[in-house]
């Protein structure tokens, strides 16, 4: 996630260069053609038709922001749930050196869970955070489909052994199991928003239109701007195809690029919460990389 003030409009030109040069020559060509030749550009009614391209376009940012946005919702919402998980475990579990020693597998389980889902969202291999965070060993949820899934169920599993030993009472595992659902409810969306892109029409259609659009925009210019037209062709077929990346860059909010979501920032501070919890050392936080949190 870009988290620095200053616009990165070199980064919108990396990522448009080739279809910027490609229409500058075409710009390029439309003006050549305008000046040697009788050829007279037609009036293109380019206002009305910018206006629209402009709604088309507004419509495709705003959807894959609420997206990218109720992402971050889901997120926040993992980070408050894991430090009430972490927090209801260690203060209804009573004195002991066992009952303490499950509880700290529990938080430890917890933040297992963060980083596996963060890296399924990610579309990584899971297995060396689960290996990192509980210990080498035999690891059933690794054989599962959704490993984090299976960190969950057996967390839950390990709460109603609890209460057949006598540690917490049926209110206390209610209570733990509303947080354990919270979290469920909360994977469950963001693989909602991760299995589910937008439909191919607010994909293929502003595309389309947009390069429409560039292309036909000498035409309807040059007749006024003259030998700028190049110039001010590529210029304002810049700007619409910023817009464009937008929408592109936002729609998978769980992806590992710069506009996605800082998810590697979000796991270390429930970690470090976790781990202090239960007086394990936290990690470092993450910190920016030319104005990149990641």
């Amino acid at each position: 996630m870009i988290i620095g003030t200053a616009p990165r409009i070199r980064q919108g030109f990396e990522q448009a260069w080739s279809v910027l040069v490609a229409l500058f020559f075409w710009d390029l060509a439309v003006t050549i053609f305008y000046f040697i030749s009788p050829f007279r550009a037609p009036a293109l009614p380019l206002t009305i038709f910018g206006t629209a391209l402009a709604l088309v376009l507004g419509v495709r940012v705003n959807s894959a922001y609420q997206r990218w946005w109720e992402a971050r919702i889901l997120w926040g919402a993992m980070v408050n749930a894991s430090r009430s998980f972490a927090r209801a475990v260690l203060a209804f579990l009573p004195e002991g050196e066992e009952a303490q020693a499950l509880g700290r597998e529990l938080v430890l389980r917890q933040v297992a869970y963060v980083h596996t889902l963060r890296r399924q969202l990610r579309r990584l291999e899971t297995g060396g955070d689960i290996h990192r965070i509980l210990g080498p060993g035999d690891h059933p949820e690794l054989a599962r489909r959704n490993p984090a899934n299976g960190l969950l169920e057996g967390s839950g599993r390990r709460v109603a052994g609890l209460v057949r030993r006598g540690w917490i009472d049926t209110i206390q595992q209610g209570r733990i199991e509303a947080v354990l659902v919270d979290m469920a409810n909360a994977q469950g969306g963001m693989e909602r928003i991760k299995n589910t892109p937008l439909p191919a029409q607010y994909r293929a259609f502003p595309q389309f239109f947009t390069r429409l659009f560039c292309i036909l925009l000498p035409i309807g210019l040059v007749e006024t701007l003259g030998a700028a037209t190049p110039i001010g062709s590529a210029v304002a077929g810049f700007m619409y195809l910023a817009v464009l990346q937008i929408g592109d860059d936002l729609v998978d909010p769980f992806g590992n690029s710069v506009h996605d979501l800082p998810l590697d920032s979000i796991t270390t501070v429930i970690e470090a919460d976790l781990c202090q919890s239960i007086d394990l050392p936290p990690p470092a936080p993450v910190e920016p990389v030319d104005g990149v949190l990641w």
